[in-house]
């Protein structure tokens, strides 16, 4: 018999889910369902389930392979799992606004699919709410598979083939220009990805699109914004977004191959906010699915 309850959260994608809880490592029965949740939902909230970092761990582990944190490597050569979202350092103390580190974070504003620079992207993030601000500091969420299903078949058609350029320097500098320059060059270079990719379990298709992309492959970038930066706009639009507001103990798990996401930005000054997170490794490029 099914143990998870799905409660649908947006007539796009989304839901809340009860029956289960995470701190006991769940069975690979349970497992399996969680995954075709994700296939269906793209994005999963588990409300007041706070999970240590060892709790977590082992869950991300059951599901697949932790991605190593692509910040901490480029600044200390140290393979690292975990990220740490908010203005909370390791010690318990907090940084505000000005800070290099919340300044740094700010190009999660941007809408983005985490992990789209890399040769294998991220499957999921699964995250854990750790301490939250009372105002501010919603994710907000929208689908790149409902916004493919609402184009017409020609546009469609014009779309499928297309290659993305997925740069991570290009998207950081937005926010931290100098920042963006320090070690990631080297370890991430600019990838080709499907402007259009398939689920491989359900082989429904979806854009894969967010501030990562550069530009459209044998077009310049200016030549490609005004294609890029309408889908994101078309996709974006306020009814077709989920804002999660984030409670403590929350463990949300979201979909990378389809869903965008970016940060609603909070007081960094007046609030605490510490958020920890993995991130599950792809299976391939999106030129091979």
């Amino acid at each position: 018999m099914p143990v998870l309850e799905c409660q649908p959260l947006h007539d796009d994608f989304g839901a809340r889910v009860t029956g289960v809880d995470l701190r006991d490592l769940p069975s690979a029965p349970v497992i399996e369902e969680i995954l075709a949740a994700i296939d269906r939902y793209s994005f999963l909230v588990f409300p007041g389930r706070p999970l240590s970092d060892d709790q977590h761990m082992a869950f991300t582990h059951a599901i697949g392979e932790p991605e190593i944190n692509h910040v901490v490597l480029a600044r200390t050569g140290k393979p690292e799992h975990f990220h740490t979202v908010g203005n909370v350092q390791d010690d318990g103390t907090k940084v505000g606004a000005e800070h290099e580190r919340t300044k740094f974070q700010k190009g999660n504003n941007l809408w983005h699919s985490d992990a789209s620079f890399r040769e294998v992207p991220v499957f999921i993030s699964i995250t854990s709410a750790h301490e939250t601000p009372d105002e501010g500091g919603e994710t907000l969420f929208a689908s790149g598979r409902a916004a493919y299903g609402r184009l017409d078949d020609a546009t469609k058609a014009e779309l499928d083939p297309l290659i993305g350029i997925h740069d991570y320097v290009y998207s950081r500098s937005k926010a931290a220009p100098e920042a963006a320059k320090k070690g990631f060059p080297d370890i991430l270079p600019p990838v080709r990805q499907r402007l259009v990719r398939r689920n491989p379990n359900t082989a429904e298709k979806n854009l894969y699109i967010g501030s990562h992309v550069r530009e459209i492959e044998g077009r310049t970038t200016e030549a490609s914004r005004p294609l890029l930066d309408g889908l994101i706009e078309q996709t974006t639009r306020p009814e077709h977004v989920h804002a999660h507001a984030w409670k403590t103990g929350d463990l949300v798990i979201w979909d990378n191959r389809c869903l965008i996401h970016r940060g609603a930005g909070y007081d960094a000054d007046k609030y605490r906010r510490r958020m920890r997170q993995t991130r599950i490794r792809g299976t391939a490029s999106t030129l091979d699915e």
